[in-house]
């Protein structure tokens, strides 16, 4: 038998001039014939599949429970939160939003949630219960996307081995039992709807356009059916491409293979004829999304703009995407395609590497459309190796396609045929029968131990990833949330122009962040727009010139907070920050720190700066000034390790006490 898994077309009966099926005798030993199932049967089980994967990415959207990287919230959620609820609401926007580096349809879709669930809550039910809504309903919308996701790499994987193979099922399992997959499929991120985007979008792509032209003398975008899925697929590539520009890099793999078969097996059959309708279709379907998109851009940003040069121009022309991180070239295939696909590492890199040469047990459409995905994988992470600034999210898309190339090998090697299906064959029919009874017939399972500590291993990481490790970002702005709805109760409005000042007072600043840039969620969790908080910022140095030297030296404001301070400190970091930045300036006012900074009523951070905050407010004159007495409120767990020093240990809230006094003084001064 080949080490490849073999895949076979079902058996047919054969039949009579009369259409009668003719009934043949059938050897005692033999592999029964199988069959394909009744479109009744196939369509039942679609529609079961998923529903339970809509039933599983919701459970899993409700268990996630912790924070991963900002662009969760910051590139989508607070965008949307700024549409639903104007300007005065309170949202951080970023330097990429103000600069128009985002397509605005990602953040539209929670905008637009954001908008009706407001409307429909807001007359019937207390604040409080809304921004508990307001907050789950993007994970929500997220879990159907992701399990759209997982819908369509069964389907592909299906349309590729046969609705009789059990490779697709190998494959929906390794999807939904992928680590990676759980901590990242439901969150907000646009890599994680372009994943979704890109994998509906290959499935509905006319694969026909590889297959070998002595098979089928028809024009491929002739076949009934054929023209209607280019459209599809090439509207949700289109879409993919304006929310992320590198996923063009998949398509235009897709693309070169299908008009030079380099690599490919057989005769094309386009002709001259299909690549105009090809070349129309492109053009047609990308120009509608495109106007759809700018549109909609200029609705949200008030004025005409093209995200995607805007993009181009600031990440590559001005180099601003390494001042966010410089990796080595094989980032993405040292750490990369590892942390995606994890404990199916071997199986996905055995795929990537068989599926790049010819294959005499697959036919040859599916060694084609093998080879293309693997074609589109390589060509993706070998282009974007180059970038300097790299992340895992960028190659997100590829791991559908990973599960997929990996899925026959993780069958056969956990697999075999079942002892039911054992045959004594001649040499001549052994390879056919083989291949049916490995692919289509009952199998047993086989390397149980290595398998279950497989599982294990990707149940235990799912966990730890999902629920232990960095909650406190997220729990921490529960805490202040629901703090200030005990301490405001008049003032829990997501209407900005209903907010009463006189019950908030405008110099109360409830909560001062000295974090690492971006530690948090911000509005889409803190909801009500008189609750106001400030953050330590992170801006790239745009007014600069890529390679000057005002660059290489500029430091952003939570750089300087982190940057240790002058001798007479003792080396402390922050407390100089402190004192000329934070609270700079001549004298002190209510609730003011003298500089056009304010004296918080809560201080968030991670317990490494309580040291900083104790020698400024203990022993620093300006800080003894503010009449700070600082009590630790809340802390909480933020995992057992954290690769950012700066973000190691529990964050902790701190009551700076001054407002307890100036609401005693208040009280006293009606008294009297």
């Amino acid at each position: 038998m080949s080490d490849e898994p073999a895949i076979s077309k079902p058996a047919e009966a054969e039949r009579g001039n009369s259409g009668d099926i003719k009934t043949q005798k059938t050897p005692p030993n033999a592999v029964p014939p199988v069959t394909k199932p009744h479109r009744h049967v196939v369509s039942a089980q679609v529609y079961d599949v998923l529903t339970l994967l809509l039933v599983f990415r919701f459970i899993n959207a409700i268990v996630l429970r912790t924070f991963f990287q900002p662009d969760e919230y910051f590139q989508a959620l607070e965008p949307a939160w700024n549409l639903a609820f104007g300007d005065q609401s309170g949202a951080w926007l970023t330097w990429e939003w103000q600069h128009q580096l985002r397509s605005s349809l990602h953040p539209a879709i929670f905008g637009l949630a954001y908008k009706a669930a407001h409307w429909f809550l807001s007359p019937f039910f207390p604040p409080a219960f809304e921004t508990f809504v307001l907050e789950a309903l993007p994970k929500i919308i997220q879990s159907v996307f992701a399990a759209l996701g997982d819908f369509y790499t069964w389907r592909l994987a299906t349309s590729i081995f046969g609705d009789e193979s059990n490779i697709p099922w190998t494959a929906l399992w390794m999807t939904v039992l992928n680590p990676w997959q759980w901590y990242c499929s439901t969150r907000t991120f646009s890599n994680s709807l372009e994943t979704t985007l890109t994998i509906a979008a290959l499935y509905y792509w006319p694969w026909d356009l590889l297959q070998d032209a002595k098979s089928n003398k028809q024009e491929p975008l002739q076949v009934k059916g054929n023209l209607g899925s280019l459209r599809a697929s090439l509207i949700l590539a289109a879409v993919a491409v304006l929310l992320r520009p590198t996923n063009l890099l998949i398509w235009l793999g897709v693309l070169t293979l299908a008009v030079t078969r380099l690599t490919l097996d057989g005769e094309s059959p386009i002709k001259r004829s299909t690549l105009l309708i090809l070349a129309k279709e492109i053009i047609v379907c990308g120009s509608a999304v495109l106007a759809v998109s700018l549109i909609s851009d200029r609705l949200y940003f008030g004025f005409w703009t093209f995200p995607p040069y805007k993009w181009l121009y600031f990440n590559i022309s001005q180099s601003l995407a390494v001042f966010y991180g410089h990796m080595p070239w094989h980032y993405y295939l040292s750490q990369g395609i590892p942390l995606l696909t994890t404990t199916f590492l071997p199986f996905a890199l055995v795929g990537l590497y068989k599926s790049t040469s010819s294959s005499k047990t697959l036919a040859v459409l599916q060694s084609n459309i093998l080879k293309t995905l693997s074609f589109a994988v390589l060509s993706m992470v070998g282009t974007l190796s180059i970038v300097s600034h790299k992340e895992v999210r960028f190659i997100y898309p590829l791991l559908p396609i990973l599960h997929i190339l990996a899925a026959p090998y993780v069958f056969k090697f956990f697999t075999a045929p079942a002892a039911s299906a054992a045959t004594t064959t001649t040499p001549a029919e052994g390879n056919a029968a083989a291949a049916t009874s490995t692919t289509t017939g009952p199998v047993t399972l086989r390397h149980k131990i290595f398998l279950a500590n497989l599982l294990s291993l990707n149940l235990l990481l799912a966990t730890y990833l999902s629920i232990f490790h960095q909650p406190a970002p997220l729990s921490v702005m529960t805490f202040l949330r629901t703090e200030f709805e005990r301490i405001h109760p008049d003032s829990l409005s997501l209407d900005s122009s209903s907010v009463d000042q006189a019950v908030v007072p405008k110099q109360e600043l409830f909560a001062l962040f000295l974090t690492p840039c971006h530690s948090t969620p911000w509005r889409s969790h803190l909801a009500y727009p008189a609750l106001r908080a400030r953050a330590l910022t992170c801006e790239p140095p745009l007014h600069t010139q890529p390679g000057s030297v005002e660059r290489r030296e500029y430091l952003d404001e939570a750089d300087r907070f982190y940057q240790a301070s002058s001798p007479k400190e003792d080396g402390l970091y922050g407390v100089e920050f402190l004192r000329e930045e934070m609270w700079g300036g001549d004298g002190l006012t209510s609730g003011s720190g003298g500089h056009g900074e304010e004296i918080p009523r809560f201080i968030v951070g991670f317990e490494g700066i309580e040291e900083v905050l104790k020698k400024f407010f203990e022993e620093d004159k300006k800080g003894r000034e503010m009449g700070v007495g600082l009590k630790k409120v809340w802390e909480g767990w933020n995992g057992a390790f954290n690769e950012d020093w700066r973000r190691r240990g529990r964050l902790v809230v701190w009551d700076t006490g001054v407002y307890d006094e100036v609401v005693a003084e208040q009280k006293r001064s009606v008294f009297d």
